[in-house]
């Protein structure tokens, strides 16, 4: 008798807790199969540090083949689930097509950024959901700073030098935290003419920052961030972007080069292709993760609307730190399924949340005890060596180093603005040229902007279809993403 197959579809949090679960509980009794475009599970809480350059990119990576014993990696995104027929489709990296059989199937694609109908929102923005988009920001940041050292005109220097964040929540706020002491440190190096200073704005339009975390936590963070001079504007978002600056709802024009989109996630289309019950973009499970009507399917993560046991009619938020608890759930009643074993329902008891301010400081309430200060710092930061399913030695090592050396301010140039799209599938992948006739080694043909880029053009059939066909914008962070017609 064959071995049962087993796939599993993503390898953020709750993907890659689930194969781990799996590997371990199968035991070579079953044959599993993790589907994943990249070949590293990523550590998203560390991403900001990325952007900051005080970690490499790599340090928040884990990789996929070397930590999972017992799981088959095939690369490739899942592009189409036939329920009925028991297959997932995808697309290779190359462009090869494929196809896995499966008697249990996990979902676990976990979610993309989160767009809204804002005028120019999608055309000048880029997102922080992946490693290339956190690459990009640093090597942006630094450009920026380095041109408005050697401007003459000081409105373009202001300009550059101004940084705007929307989205005050978890991610944004690190983000601009984080920001402000790079762009501090780059300035000691170039600093701007005419005694221009970096400027930074964290908006949001709830009525305070990290809206979703215990008052006190939002209290330290506003506290930290106003004190570095971060501009933290609640009640307040952007109505437009265009090509010079962002226009804010209270009416003010912004001129920038960076916009910086940390509204929120939406979950991966993928859960919404498959034509089964959803709740606002997200499978609906039962509390086993089972989905209802097909005892073969589990979803968990930010796939699945997870009924909450201790809010009846809720259901659990999208965070990081249930998909990593809800795969290890998934895994154990996946295994148990096969069985005949008893399936276990999902229930989280909140351990506390760390936010991480940059340098010594730190917000956090570990078991409900608020912190702040080094000593949040140190927690938050034993924390994240802690949850790391790798690597800690070289995270630590990169922490040590920044402590006591300066950071190297370079430009590595090896994501290109157009390549990281905001409005993705994928933000894990970079997007990728063909390289036509006369064009450059390696990309596709170039073009210059006046923000001192010089930006490769991508080929009409990669270039996504929510770009306008309008001229292509100036600055870095614009794309000249411009669909021909019949782009398919």
């Amino acid at each position: 008798m064959s071995r049962p197959r087993i796939v599993i579809v993503g390898a953020g949090f709750a993907g890659y807790r689930a194969a781990r679960t799996l590997s371990r509980a199968a035991r070579g009794r079953a044959d599993v199969t993790l589907l994943n475009p990249t070949d590293y599970f990523l550590y998203l809480p560390l991403l900001p540090q990325v952007a900051a350059g005080i970690l490499e990119a790599r340090r928040v990576t884990v990789s996929l083949s070397g930590t999972l014993r017992d799981v088959r990696l095939v690369l490739g995104e899942a592009g189409h689930v036939d329920l009925d027929a028991r297959t997932v489709h995808y697309t290779d990296p190359e462009g090869g097509t494929g196809t896995l059989a499966y008697d249990r199937l996990m979902l676990a694609a976990g979610s993309v950024n989160k767009l809204l109908p804002i005028p120019g929102v999608a055309e000048h923005a880029h997102g922080f959901r992946g490693l290339p988009e956190a690459l990009y920001l640093r090597d942006h940041v630094t450009r920026q700073i380095e041109l408005a050292a050697s401007g003459d005109d000081p409105a373009t220097c202001a300009a550059r030098c101004t940084f705007v964040v929307v989205g005050a929540g978890y991610t944004g706020t690190e983000v601009a935290a984080q920001g402000q002491l790079l762009t501090d440190a780059l300035v000691r190096k170039h600093p701007p003419r005419r005694g221009v200073r970096p400027r930074w704005l964290l908006l949001d339009l709830a009525g305070r920052v990290l809206p979703e975390l215990d008052r006190r936590l939002s209290d330290t963070a506003d506290r930290v961030l106003r004190g570095r001079g971060v501009e933290v504007r609640t009640g307040t978002s952007v109505k437009e972007a265009t090509r010079d600056g962002v226009l804010l709802t209270d009416g003010e024009f912004v001129d920038t080069r960076t916009l910086v989109w940390c509204v929120g996630v939406r979950p991966d289309p993928l859960a919404e292709s498959l034509g089964l019950p959803m709740e606002r973009g997200r499978l609906l499970v039962e509390p086993t993760l089972r989905v209802p009507g097909r005892p073969e399917v589990f979803a968990c993560g930010d796939a699945a609307a997870v009924p909450d046991l201790d809010e009846p009619g809720q259901y659990t938020p999208m965070t990081a730190q249930h998909a990593w608890r809800q795969g290890k759930v998934a895994g154990q009643n996946v295994a148990a399924s096969l069985t005949g074993g008893e399936l276990r329902s999902y229930r989280h008891k909140d351990l506390g949340f760390v936010v991480d301010l940059g340098g010594v400081q730190a917000a956090a309430n570990p078991l409900g005890v608020p912190l702040s200060g080094p000593l949040a710092g140190a927690v938050t930061r034993g924390y994240h060596l802690a949850a790391m399913p790798g690597n800690r030695v070289r995270v630590a090592a990169d922490w040590l180093l920044d402590a006591v050396l300066p950071r190297q301010a370079v430009q590595l140039g090896l994501v290109r603005s157009w390549s990281v799209p905001l409005d993705t599938a994928s933000p894990e992948l970079v997007r990728m040229p063909d390289a036509p006739a006369g064009s450059q080694p390696g990309g596709g043909p170039t073009e210059s902007q006046p923000g001192g880029e010089p930006v490769e053009k991508a080929p009409a059939r990669d270039r996504p279809r929510t770009a306008p066909a309008a001229h292509p914008a100036p600055g870095p962070v614009k794309r000249p993403d411009i669909p021909s017609e019949g782009d398919q």
